[in-house]
This record gives C-alpha cells, structure tokens and sequence, in this order.
C-alpha cells in the first residue's frame, strides 16, 4: 500500500536521508521518498508485515511528525512551519546581538579597565545567552543527531552537534576556571548562521517545489455551474462533479475535462499543446482543464474533474517524478553519508593532535573542522539540480518523469525513431497532381463518398464549397479504390493493382505512369484517375516529412548519436525515408510489429554503448519506449504517451526533441560540476581547519555559503532555456 503524507520537522537536506531510511530500520516497510520542497513524504508498505499507524509511530520516534494531506491547508500548514523557523532563527539573531554586546564591553573592559565583578557579571551573561541560543534555537541539531546515533544513520547534524557540544563545554570550563576563552560569541553566531544557512536551503527547495506547483493555478479555483433550473451558480472547481453543466465565458480558463454541448468559440490550447494558434471548437468537441476560451460563451458537459483531468495527470506524473532518486543522486547521497563518517573519525584524530601541540587551541580548531565540512551542498546539490531542471522543462513543454529518464538520455549514444508520426507529420496529405487539371473537382466529388483517410485527404483538397457535381452509383472497394459516374461519365480512382483489376481495358503506359514510378521511389503512393476509360491524371499523396526532421537527424549525428529507424510500415516507404534523411541502410528496420520493436530495442541495448532511446507516437511504441533506457512520446498520442514513455512532449515538431537532448546533457554536466564543487570545498576548507587558520566563527560563516554555492549552480546553471 501507498499514501502521501505532510511531515513536520525536517530542516535541512540530511533529514532526506533520515526518513529514506526508514525500511532499513522499520520492519515490513518498503519505501520512503520524500519531497523536501514541499514538505511530504510517500510511504509504501506490505500490509500483511506492518499497518500505517506503525509507521507514524516510527516516524515520530524519528523526531518527525506526520499529517493528512488536505489541500488548502497543506498551504497553511507550510506557512506555520517556515513561521516556527523563522521564529527560532529571529531568537538565535536576538541572542547573538547580545551576546556580541557582552562580548564589547569584556573587549572594552581589558583594554580600559574594569571592575571584577562587572567582569564576572558580563562573562556569565555572555555564556548565560549563548548556553540559551543552543538549548532553544540549536536544540533542532541535536535532535536530529540524537536521532541519527540512535537509528545508525549518519547524518550532518552529528558533527554540527558534537561541534557545538564541545564549545559549549569548554566555554562553561572557562567561565568557572576563570579561563580566557569563553567561545560564547562564536557558539551563538554559530546557531545563528546554521539556522540562516538552513533556511536559505529550505527556501532554494520550496522554489524548485514552486516551479511544479504552479501548474496548480492553471485550472481556476471557481466555476460557473448550471443549475437544473437554467440559473448559474458561481462554485469551486473543486466541489464539480463529473455530469455537471457548466459556462465558460470568453477569456475564461476551462476548470475540467468536458465536452462542448452548446456554442462555438475558438480555444487557446497552448498550455497542454504547445500550439500558439488558437483552434475552433463547436458542440460535441472535447475542451479541458486549463485551456482558455477566446471568443464566445460555451456550455460544456464536465467528464473528468480536479486530479483526474489531463493537467492534473501531467502534474502528478512531475509530482511523482520529484520523488525518484536517479544513480547519480543515489551515489552523492552514499558519498554524503559516508563523507560523515569519514569527518567524524578525522576530527577525532585533530583534537588528538592539536591537544599534544597546543591544547588551548584544540576545541576551536576541533569545531571549526566539524562545522566547515558540513556535507549539506553535496547532500542538496544533485536532487536540487533535477528537480529544477524538471520544472524548467516542463515550462518549456517537455514533460520528464523523472531523474532517472533524464539522466538515461544524458547518457545515450542510440536514439531510435518510430516513423509514422514521429519523423512524418503521421497524416495523409496530397503532395502533388499530375495530369487534367479540370478532373479535381471531379474527383474531389466522388470521394467524398469515401471515409478512407487517403480519400478524406484528397475530398478535403479538391471538393468545391460552392456547387458540386453529383456522383451516382458510387462503388467503394476497401483498400483498392472507387468508382461512380459524374455528369455522364464513368470516373474511376485507386491503386494501380485496383486498376488492372477492375479496369483492364485502361492503359497504364503513359507519361503519368512515368512520374508515378518517381513517385513511388520517394515512398509516396498514387491514386490513378481514369475518366471515361482513359487514364487522365493521377493524386500522388504520401505521410510527409516534418519540416524540421533532416535537422534533426542532421544534429544528432553531428553530436555522435547513432540514428536508427524503425517502423512498422512497408519497406519502400521506410527505405525512402530513410534515404531523404540520409540514415545508413544497416541502421534501417521496416514491417516491424509492436513485438518486433520491443526485441528490437532490447538487443540495441544489449549491445555496446551507453544506452538507447526511443522515440515515437505513444501508441503502437509502448512495448519498445518501456525496454528502452528512456522512451519520449512526442506530440501526438497524448493518452497512450503519458502511460507509455518517461518523456512527453508537449510541444508539437522535433525541435523540442533536440532541446530534450541538450537539455539533458547540460543537466548532467551541471550534476557533475555541483558534486566536484562540493568535494572541492570540503577538501581546501577541511584542510584549513586542521592547519588550525580557521576559526569556528569563519567556518559558521563558510558552511552556508557551499550550500548557496550549489543552489545556486542548480537554479541559475543553463539546463533547460528559460519560457519566452
């Protein structure tokens, strides 16, 4: 079983790593992901080992509280939790300015002189409100460091509590001994930094958390209802129920899925398509939630409503996507954890030294180690950076499922193109007319009485709007052709087989036979026209090329990419294709069947290399998107793409698959910088410390600044290209 939770509590990217933990120390649970921006966790468990109850219960005994999801108040809640921080941190900055202020007048006091007991009196003050600053504000490390010892996971707020520990230890020391150094200054901007650093952290997640959940103002929060009576009743979208009536008015945005039962307008579809020109809708066409009516008013029958609509499925799909963990987040949260471990066992063995060189010097220098290599930018680093750059391409109408497609397209070297609807616009349009003109209208007549889509295309080009001959005694064959008679005269059009079949007294050894060899060569069909039993012209129609598919196939290979074609349609067609793009013949597969395809990719991906992705329509593609790397379902099937492939896009043409590419690749590289930045900082600030230049004030200061530095590279670094 699975369910989504709020949770209280988590403060930094460490307490990820905390609740994740959870089956390796919770019998009978199976995972935890959780979405830190957004302050919710999805627990899965086997019912027959454990209940929820006893999960809640070993959460709480983590120091973390769970809630019911419940919308509006998610929100609200959200808000008491960043208020409950702010307030700690606003008492951390209250007793630091004090303390600071006790500290001056010690500072004054020993340069100008000063009573004993006013020396006294400022020195407990001082320790007094720094011993406050941890017991209050700082108590949020030690919880999570307790917690961490207990459960056995290694966790950031170790080292910061043993740091904190420490000075605070050795500060109470000095001030009964009557020591110099009471570290009261440093330990209260210590708290006072961390909790800042934190802060700011939270705030870079809750951005990239923002960035998904905004798709949630897409759909307007009220609704116009049509009563049973006639009358229009003002509602929240929420509160519709599929079989309501509702009005749409001109400008409005469409609350839910629906079909248009009264009017005609013109709708705004560019949220879920990516087409900018506005498309007429009449009665009976589906509208959904999220698109915006231009023109006039529309009655429209509700079918689908809140999560269950297009826009709430992709929202959920990112949603979902932000809870998966790629390889390369995995291995920065192993190397994170482990680097714990590591700062622990090196701090030791520094206070050990420096207590033999200088033990005066060995608590400060001790903390400061402990503080400064805080592992939180490389815990933060690589899941901030995918989720951000999720957000930014689903803006751009690239719709990524998760950190694990992204990263696989990072990677591969094969992409592999379905070709009907993919690399051809998927249509059947007429390219171009050979012989009598004066035959179109004629033509366009008869097979008007066809619902064939070859003979739909050639109807829609060539049917007159104005008055039309009659075609009488209308004879269809399925798949061959159609005859009937026009003004008098026996017309006849279809293939060539249909032809000499049915018709061999026509000849079929003219010019236009010539052009239609041509024709066929380039993988386009014809339907010959014979008028009066003489072969007159001929409609040359064919699935075209995108305008953008050459440059496309074109950039891949320009970037090292293998280009393979597969397709289910005939071989000539496929060859011809292929040779208008220019694709190696070996990388060429024709008359696959969906079964084909999915061997087919399996044993691409078996092969040398670095992965394989697929690219097609969504629909007969299934099996093949889901044995490869990654599958990306282009604009088109939107149904079957959601379901099928890891990558949707939204946006009509190829260019958008070529900004997937890139995208990705600058996705990864920018993973790979913010772990490189982060072992640098680490490795130079650690070194430092135990060199013993580094104060605990300094490495409070420096710790949240590696943080910021990731974040950062993470918001700001060119993965995806910003919505224009």
């Amino acid at each position: 079983r699975q369910i989504d939770l709020m949770i209280e509590g988590m403060h930094c990217g460490a307490c990820v790593w905390l609740l994740e933990s959870l089956p390796r120390i919770t019998p009978g649970a199976v995972h935890a992901r959780v979405m830190f921006g957004r302050g919710r966790i999805r627990l899965a468990w086997d019912a027959s080992q454990t209940t929820l109850s006893a999960l809640a219960r070993a959460v709480d005994r983590l120091g973390y509280r769970l809630r019911p999801v419940t919308g509006r108040a998610e929100s609200e809640q959200a808000e008491r939790a960043r208020g409950r921080v702010l307030v700690r941190l606003g008492v951390a900055g209250a007793l630091a300015g004090n303390v600071m202020l006790a500290s001056v007048a010690l500072y004054a006091g020993e340069a100008s002189g000063m009573a004993a007991t006013h020396h006294l009196l400022f020195r407990w003050v001082a320790i007094t409100l720094a011993l406050v600053a941890i017991a209050w504000p700082g108590a949020t490390f030690f919880r999570g460091a307790i917690t961490a010892i207990r459960t056995g996971v290694p966790h950031t707020d170790v080292p910061i509590s043993l740091g904190l520990a420490v000075g605070a230890v050795a500060g109470v020391w000095s001030a009964i001994t009557g020591g110099t150094e009471l570290y009261a200054d440093t330990l209260v901007m210590l708290v006072f930094l961390l909790l800042a650093g934190r802060w700011f952290q939270a705030a870079q997640q809750r951005w990239s958390a923002d960035s998904i959940e905004l798709l949630h103002a897409v759909a307007p929060p009220t609704a116009r209802r049509i009563e049973g009576d006639g009358s229009i009743t003002e509602v929240a979208s929420e509160s519709l129920a599929v079989g309501d009536r509702i009005e749409v008015l001109a400008g409005d945005t469409v609350p839910a899925d629906g079909r248009i039962e009264h009017g005609r307008t013109t709708l705004d579809r560019s949220m879920l398509t990516g087409e900018s020109v506005p498309v007429g809708a009449t009665a009976g066409d589906s509208v959904e939630a999220g698109i915006v009516n231009l023109s006039a008013p529309v009655r429209v029958a509700v079918e689908t409503t809140g999560a269950a609509t297009r826009i709430g499925r992709i929202i959920q799909l990112v949603q979902d996507a932000a809870l998966q963990r790629a390889p390369f987040v995995r291995m920065a949260d192993r190397v994170a954890k482990r680097f714990v471990v590591i700062i622990l066992v090196v701090a030791g063995a520094t206070a050990g030294a420096w207590s033999i060189i200088e033990p005066s010097r060995a608590v400060g220098i001790t903390a400061a180690l402990l503080i400064v290599t805080c592992p939180c930018a490389l815990a933060l680093s690589t899941p901030l950076t995918v989720s951000v750059a999720i957000g930014k391409a689903l803006r751009r109408g690239i719709c990524i499922k998760g950190g694990e497609a992204l990263e696989a397209i990072a990677r591969a070297d094969t992409i592999v193109f379905d070709k009907t609807g993919t690399l051809t616009s998927g249509d059947c349009t007429l390219v171009r007319w050979i012989g009598d003109e004066d035959v179109r209208p004629l033509l366009g007549a008869l097979e008007r009485h066809s619902a064939h889509p070859v003979a739909r295309a050639i109807a829609e080009r060539f049917a007159p709007t104005g008055d039309q001959p009659e075609a009488r005694d209308v004879a269809s064959t399925l798949g061959g052709g159609i005859s009937g008679e026009i003004d008098g005269v026996e017309l006849v059009a279809g293939s060539e087989p249909f032809l000499r079949r049915t018709r061999p007294d026509i000849e079929l050894t003219s010019p236009i036979m010539a052009e239609v060899a041509i024709a066929a060569s380039d993988g386009l069909s014809a339907v010959l026209v014979a008028r009066g039993g003489e072969l007159v012209a001929a409609a040359i129609v064919g699935d075209t090329l995108r305008d953008d598919a050459r440059a496309t196939v074109e950039s891949l290979r320009a970037g090292g990419k293998r280009v393979v074609l597969l397709s289910g349609d005939r071989e000539d067609t496929t060859r011809a294709i292929a040779e208008s793009l220019a694709i190696d013949h070996d990388n060429v597969i024709a008359q696959a069947s969906p079964e084909d395809k999915a061997r087919i990719i399996k044993e691409l991906g078996e092969g040398p290399g670095r992965g394989v992705v697929m690219i097609g329509d969504g629909v007969n593609d299934a099996a093949a998107m889901a044995h490869a790397d990654a599958g990306v379902a282009v604009h088109g099937g939107a149904e079957a793409a959601l379901n099928a492939s890891d990558v949707y896009l939204a946006r009509p043409g190829l260019d958008t698959l070529q900004e997937l590419l890139a995208g990705c690749g600058r996705t990864h590289t920018l993973l790979r910088a913010g772990i490189a930045t982060s072992i640098f900082y680490n490795a130079t600030f650690a070194t430092i410390a135990i060199a013993g230049l580094m104060s605990p004030l300094l490495a409070a200061i420096l710790m949240p600044l590696s943080s910021a530095g990731v974040t950062l590279l993470a918001r700001y670094g060119r993965s995806f290209a910003p919505a224009t």
